[in-house]
């Protein structure tokens, strides 16, 4: 039956209520927001690459900020808020031994703007930006301070070989070019040639060149991966792991040949993705070999996996569904996507090439056959996906998922000191089976 008129809504009156109600919220959504936004966390992330601090607020902040270069330090005016305890606490959080920051001094510069001073360790070039919510973040206002010096990873790591007593650092220094076969290894007084960290032991004759593996720690700083059940980080686990791997590599040989392990991160900090496989590419790197423990819809899933790069779809769902999942670090873990510099351009793109990723099936092959050996599968054969990671053009690349941490059982395995210890030995087997078969050739590199 149709309504009479007389009970027809007033609509004009109901949208005028309506108008003036939500013009009242909107006045007051503002008026609180220019009381001063809630600081929800203080996270400052110390690397030798960069400094990164965060604040997470509930709300969007706008910031302006100065460098002054003598005696350098950094002054940013955060709008929006006010001066508290809270604030001032986390000055607290800047340790001494930050390669970036001597300290930072906050005060309030006028009603609703913080300043903030750091005083800094060296001139930087500050990238300073926002985050929209994501994941479990709320907004976040990011400050990298990267050296005005870039750090070099080829340098750096060739200074941390020296600085742990390895025998070969002399011989690094003077011959970066590491894909160039050498004869003359560093030797001791009475002309034999040391083993690395022990300059009294004697080592194998170096037959060919130095195999340099890069290890890739995945996550990290901002980017805690995976959590577990229990509550254990993905980024916490597979640096363990990768430590573990580094040191079993830097004890090995294959045929006489050295190895070495660079990892792209140490410590816990965020590298992008791009940034990963330009410090492989800067070390000349052998293999690159990125290390994760992942999570799945359901807790049952289990067992490791090894990945490659595929250039068309996805060897199943699931490595597709996983890819997709591991290129949203960059996401998370707060990268700088206003940056248009054409090194990073140029990483965007899709660089690999036909022989890469043969290359990297079978050094997958052999990684998961010591990996079965010890333990359980998710699958038979290594799988495929769009990983960005793994988009080196000119070096074999894998990604391992050392057990799923959705799994409440795996979750524990990944925390215990044996089973990391078996992964790594499983790992670096794989690696020196991979080098019998496939001996690494003399050649320069274009990096």
């Amino acid at each position: 039956m149709p309504l009479k008129t007389s009970q027809l809504p007033a609509m004009p009156l109901q949208r005028r209520d309506w108008l003036k109600a939500s013009g009242l919220a909107l006045l007051m959504g503002w008026t609180d927001i220019c009381r001063g936004a809630s600081l929800l966390a203080v996270r400052v992330w110390p690397a030798k690459d960069y400094s990164r601090v965060t604040l997470e607020s509930d709300v969007a902040l706008k910031t302006k900020y100065t460098f002054v270069s003598s005696p350098p330090r950094l002054a940013i005016d955060i709008e929006g808020l006010d001066l508290n305890p809270s604030i001032k606490e986390w000055v607290g959080k800047i340790k001494p031994d930050d390669p970036n920051i001597t300290g930072v001094r906050v005060a309030q510069n006028s009603p609703g703007v913080v300043r903030m001073v750091f005083d800094l360790k060296q001139a930087v070039q500050p990238q300073v930006f926002a985050l929209t919510p994501v994941g479990t973040y709320q907004h976040r206002l990011v400050l990298d301070l990267y050296p005005s010096t870039p750090v070099d990873p080829l340098e750096s790591w060739i200074a941390e070989r020296a600085q742990s007593g390895d025998a070969l650092s002399d011989w690094l220094s003077k011959n970066q070019n590491l894909g160039t076969a050498h004869t003359n290894p560093p030797t001791t007084q009475n002309g034999q040639a040391p083993a690395a960290g022990n300059p009294t032991a004697q080592a194998p004759p170096i037959t060919d060149r130095l195999i340099v593996v890069a290890i890739d720690a995945g996550h990290g700083g901002e980017d805690p991966g995976a959590i577990g059940p229990n509550g254990t980080k993905e980024k916490d686990v597979v640096l363990q792991i990768a430590l573990k791997l580094r040191d079993r590599i830097n004890a090995s040989h294959v045929k006489g040949s050295p190895m070495r392990a660079y990892l792209t991160r140490d410590a816990d900090y965020f590298v992008p993705l791009h940034v990963r496989v330009q410090k492989a590419r800067k070390v000349q790197a052998d293999l690159f070999v990125s290390v994760h423990a992942d999570a799945f819809f359901t807790p049952s899933a289990q067992g490791a996996s090894v990945f490659a790069l595929s250039h068309g779809a996805a060897s199943s769902s699931a490595a597709r569904w996983m890819a997709s999942q591991e290129n949203k670090a960059d996401l998370i873990g707060g990268m700088n996507f206003g940056v248009k510099d054409s090194q990073l351009q140029q990483a965007l793109l899709d660089m690999s090439t036909s022989a890469q990723i043969k290359d990297s099936l079978n050094l997958g092959s052999a990684i998961l056959r010591e990996i079965g050996s010890v333990g359980r599968l998710h699958k038979p054969k290594v799988e495929q996906a769009g990983f960005a990671v793994l988009k080196a053009p000119d070096i074999p690349s894998v990604l391992v998922e050392t057990a799923f941490i959705s799994n409440p059982n795996e979750e524990a395995k990944l925390s215990d000191d044996h089973y990391q210890n078996t992964i790594a030995d499983a790992l670096v087997k794989g690696l020196q089976k991979y080098f019998e078969r496939n001996p690494p050739l003399a050649r320069k590199r274009s990096i």
